[in-house]
C-alpha cells in the first residue's frame, strides 16, 4: 500500500473484549482486517476489573484500557470533558489521523469523537442498534446523536434500515451514511463434520434473555412448539433477567427434558452450541444487523438469507410457531456444508475493512473548519439544545487550549509502533521498532 495512504485508526467504544457482543465482534473483526491491509489501528475502551492500562492482543492490536469503571449496562459515567486528557494523550502519543466510535449508547464513544472534533481529526461514527423515538430514554438518545452527528466527516451503518433509523434521528444528511454491513468468521463458526439425524429436532437460541431479544416470545413460543412437535427439543443459551421467565416457564408445562437452559456461553464455546442443533431461533424484536445469524448459517442451521436459507415471522407468537414448523418441514433439503461455503462468499470482514477504507479516504478529504465555521450546525439542532450544544463545544475548545498551555503536544513521547516480524518458519514474532515515514 502506497505511505499516502495509511490510515492511523482509534477505535472507540465502551464494548470490547472481554465484553462480548455484536459491536465487541466488530471492533475486534475490523481492526484484524485494517492491520492486515497495513493501517494502524489502536483501541481505546474502559477498564474491565483488573484490566487496565495499555494491553496488546492477536497480530498487534492495541489496546488502552482507560481507568475509567462502567457505570450502567458497560457504559461509563458520562464526565463531558473528563476524558479530555487521556484521549488528547493518546491521539498524539499514537499520531491518530481518524477516530471511528462505535455505538449510540456509548458514553465514551461520543466524548472522544467530541474532544477529537474539537482537535481538528476527523472523525467517523458506526451505529449498530435500531432506536424508536416515542419512549423517553429513545428521545434522550436521538438528542445526543444529533449532537454527535452534527459536525461528523462520514457515518455507517451496518444496514438501509439501519440507515433509515439513524438518518431520522440525528437529522443528518443521507449523502453521508454509508451502508457497510457485518459479517462473519467462516473460519470459526464452520458446520459438524456429520449431519445431524432428522429424527431429534434441536432448536438453537443463543441471545441476551432480555425484552428486546424477544425473551417474552420465547416463553410463549416454545410450550407451543413442543406441544405440536413431539420430536423438537430446545437449547437456549445465553443470560439476562428474563432467565426467570424461562425457567418458570419450564417448570410450568414440566419441560425439563425438552428445555435445556445453558445460561451464558463463552463465545469460544457457541459454534459447539449451534453444530448441536438444526435450526436457529432469533426472537429479536429490533435487530440493525445480527451477527449471531450469521454465525448460526455459518455451522449450517437453517436461519438466515438469502428466502431458502430463512424463514421469517412477526413478532407474533402464533406466527413465530407457523414459522418454525415451516423450518422443520424445509430440513431434509438443506445441506450445511453448502450453506456454510455460501455464507463464505457472502459475508467477509475483509471486504468489510475495504469498504470501510474507502470511508476513511473520504473522510480524509472533506475539508479542515475552525471552531466558528462548525458552530452554526450546532445552532440547528433545537432552539435550546442548539445553544446549550454550542456551549458545550465551545467550554471543550477553551480546556483543550488550556491543556496546550500546561503540556504542549510537542511534550508528550510518541510510542514506536508495534510491527509483526516474520521468522524463518513464518510464525509471527512481535518487535518493537521505530515507524518511518
Amino acid at each position: 500500500m502506497d505511505q499516502q495512504r495509511k490510515h492511523r485508526i482509534l477505535m472507540v467504544s465502551d464494548f470490547f473484549y472481554p465484553n462480548f457482543g455484536g459491536v465487541e465482534s466488530h471492533i475486534y473483526y475490523l481492526s484484524q482486517c485494517l492491520l492486515k491491509l497495513g493501517h494502524k489501528v489502536v483501541v481505546m475502551t474502559h477498564a474491565y476489573g483488573n484490566r487496565s492500562g495499555v494491553r496488546y492482543v492477536t497480530n498487534g492490536l492495541k489496546v488502552y484500557y482507560v481507568p475509567w469503571r462502567p457505570f450502567l449496562m458497560q457504559n461509563t459515567l458520562p464526565t463531558f470533558y473528563g476524558t479530555l486528557p487521556i484521549t488528547r494523550t493518546i491521539l498524539v502519543r499514537e499520531r491518530i489521523s481518524i477516530v471511528h466510535g462505535h455505538q449510540a449508547f456509548s458514553t465514551l464513544c461520543h466524548e472522544a469523537l467530541m474532544h477529537a472534533r474539537t482537535m481538528g481529526y476527523k472523525i467517523i461514527f458506526t451505529d449498530h442498534s435500531l432506536y424508536g423515538f416515542a419512549d423517553v430514554g429513545s428521545i434522550h438518545m436521538n438528542k445526543v446523536l444529533q449532537f454527535t452527528l452534527a459536525d461528523i466527516s462520514q457515518a455507517i451503518c451496518v444496514s438501509h434500515t439501519s440507515k433509515e433509523n439513524t438518518v431520522l434521528r440525528s437529522g443528518i444528511t443521507p449523502e453521508r451514511v454509508f451502508v457497510i454491513p457485518n459479517a462473519v468468521d467462516t473460519a470459526m463458526f464452520s458446520p459438524a463434520p456429520n449431519r445431524l439425524s432428522c429424527d431429534e429436532i434441536v432448536i438453537i437460541v443463543v441471545s441476551r434473555l432480555v425484552y428486546r431479544k424477544g425473551a417474552d416470545l420465547l416463553v410463549e413460543v416454545i410450550p407451543e412448539v413442543c406441544h405440536l412437535f413431539p420430536n423438537v427439543r430446545f437449547v437456549v443459551g445465553g443470560d439476562g433477567p428474563k432467565r426467570v421467565r424461562l425457567e418458570e416457564m419450564r417448570e410450568k408445562y414440566s419441560l425439563q427434558d425438552r428445555v435445556e437452559m445453558l445460561g451464558a456461553v463463552p463465545h469460544s464455546q457457541v459454534r459447539s452450541v449451534l453444530i448441536s442443533g438444526h435450526i436457529f431461533l432469533n426472537s429479536s424484536l429490533t435487530e440493525a444487523f445480527c451477527i449471531a445469524i450469521l454465525e448460526a448459517a455459518s455451522c449450517g442451521l437453517l436461519t438466515v438469507l438469502p428466502d431458502d436459507m430463512i424463514v421469517l415471522a412477526e413478532p407474533d407468537p402464533g406466527d413465530m410457531v407457523h414459522a418454525i414448523g415451516k423450518a422443520i418441514h424445509m430440513l431434509p433439503n438443506i445441506n450445511p456444508h453448502v450453506m456454510h461455503s455460501r455464507m463464505k462468499k457472502l459475508y467477509s470482514w475483509h471486504d468489510v475493512a475495504k469498504r470501510t477504507e474507502i470511508v476513511y479516504d473520504c473522510a480524509l478529504q472533506s475539508s479542515d473548519e475552525n471552531l466558528l465555521q462548525r458552530l452554526p450546525r450546532y445552532l440547528k439542532c433545537g432552539a435550546w439544545a442548539g445553544k446549550l450544544f454550542g456551549l458545550v463545544m465551545i467550554v471543550n475548545f477553551l480546556l483543550w487550549q488550556l491543556l496546550e498551555l500546561w503540556q504542549p503536544a510537542e511534550s508528550i513521547e510518541e510510542v514506536p509502533d508495534l510491527v509483526l516480524v516474520q521468522n524463518e518458519h513464518e510464525e509471527p514474532m512481535q518487535d518493537f521498532v521505530e515507524a518511518r515515514d
